[in-house]
This record gives C-alpha cells, sequence and structure tokens, in this order.
C-alpha cells in the first residue's frame, strides 16, 4: 500500500513499512510491522524494538485506520 500524507509517503505491506519523508533532507525510516505501534490520539505511527526507534505524526484518523487494515494493526487508544 502507498499513502501519502502531509510529510512524505508510507510504503506497508504484512512484513514491513517504510516511510519516506520529504523536504530540503530527504529521510527514510524502515521497521519490520512487528515493532509498529498505531495510537489514536494523537494520531501517531511508532516504530520501537530490534535497534529501532521513531515516531511520525499522521495527518488524520482515516489514514491511521488505512494502516490499521494493512497492517493487521489495532489502533490503540493513549
Amino acid at each position: 500500500m502507498n499513502l501519502n500524507f502531509s510529510q512524505g509517503r508510507v510504503i506497508a505491506n504484512q512484513h514491513e513499512l517504510v516511510i519516506r519523508l520529504e523536504g530540503k533532507n530527504r529521510v527514510t525510516l524502515q521497521a519490520r510491522t512487528d515493532d509498529i505501534r498505531l495510537i489514536r490520539q494523537p494520531v501517531l505511527l511508532t516504530a520501537s524494538g530490534s535497534g529501532v526507534h521513531w515516531s511520525v505524526h499522521l495527518d488524520d484518523d482515516a489514514q491511521l485506520a488505512q494502516l490499521s487494515d494493512e497492517l493487521g494493526i489495532a489502533i490503540e487508544e493513549m
């Protein structure tokens, strides 16, 4: 799946997730889906584990729901 958001693009499948942040200095973040958490408030995508630790704010709940469906990961309420 490809998902565009205000900071760049998310590329996801059942096994891994890649985020390409656009801007002056392009940044690519990658993580296994086992290391991903989806958090509703704030609308946040986080990766933690296997030497990875980062987070990215998404634009809205719809994007979070799309990722949840694609990755099979439940959205957490904070």
